[in-house]
């Protein structure tokens, strides 16, 4: 019998960001979640400090588990007529005061920063972890110790983001996606191999710690819906 469970979370928003490739003023986010973030999620929910000897504990035993973003489709109904909703990036932007320059030199003027969001996105992530993590995650996510967001803070939920723990896919089609398989829908899964992949992320988690955060590649592949 197997040991392994998928863990469902439910990352529906309406404004989320997935930071992947980041750097200075200008803060992107990708069109699907990212591992790195999503992991970072279940630390909050666990209550578990960036940096600290549990969370790195706690990483060791996750970060290598499959990962499946499945895009929800999302429709707006009115009478008789409905229509999809279309998934849009946005930029935000703030100013910052009291920076440094490269040289280490408080900077005397403010700094613009940009940030990007997708409004209106709907998630379906998929984790397939040891049964005693999915058991462990199922009760933190469902009560958690400090608060999840959808990639910021500024980014609140709007639906539980505990969706489920299931033995297999068939379970997952028969209780959220309304009897369809993943195929039905544009996903992003990860891939055993670089010849599987279609793309590679720097995205899988080694330290949250704010003065050293550290990553590994991820390779991933981009499923689109009904190929």
């Amino acid at each position: 019998m197997s040991n392994k469970k998928i863990l469902a979370l439910r990352l529906s928003g309406v404004m989320q960001s997935w930071g992947y490739n980041s750097e200075y003023t200008y803060r992107n986010s990708g069109l699907f979640p990212t591992k790195s973030a999503v992991l970072g999620l279940c630390c909050a929910a666990k209550g578990l400090n960036r940096g600290s000897q549990e969370e790195q504990e706690f990483l060791e035993t996750i970060v290598d588990c499959s990962m499946t973003a499945i895009a929800l489709p999302r429709t707006q109904t009115a009478g008789e007529k409905s229509w999809s909703i279309n998934v849009r990036r946005i930029d935000d932007f703030h100013t910052v005061e009291k920076t440094k320059t490269a040289a280490g030199k408080l900077n005397p003027h403010a700094v613009m920063t940009y940030r990007q969001y997708l409004c209106d996105a709907d998630f379906l992530v998929l984790l397939e972890v040891d049964t005693d993590i999915a058991d462990n995650l199922k009760e933190k996510l469902t009560d958690p110790d400090w608060g999840i967001w959808l990639g910021r803070k500024s980014c609140i939920p709007s639906s539980p983001v505990f969706a489920g723990v299931f033995s297999n896919l068939d379970e997952v089609s028969s209780n959220l996606l309304e009897g369809q398989s993943l195929s039905y829908f544009t996903c992003q899964k990860d891939v055993n191999s670089w010849e599987q992949g279609t793309d590679t992320l720097m995205d899988k988690p080694i330290d949250y710690a704010i003065d050293k955060r550290d990553r590994n590649q991820r390779r991933v592949k981009i499923c689109e819906a009904g190929r």
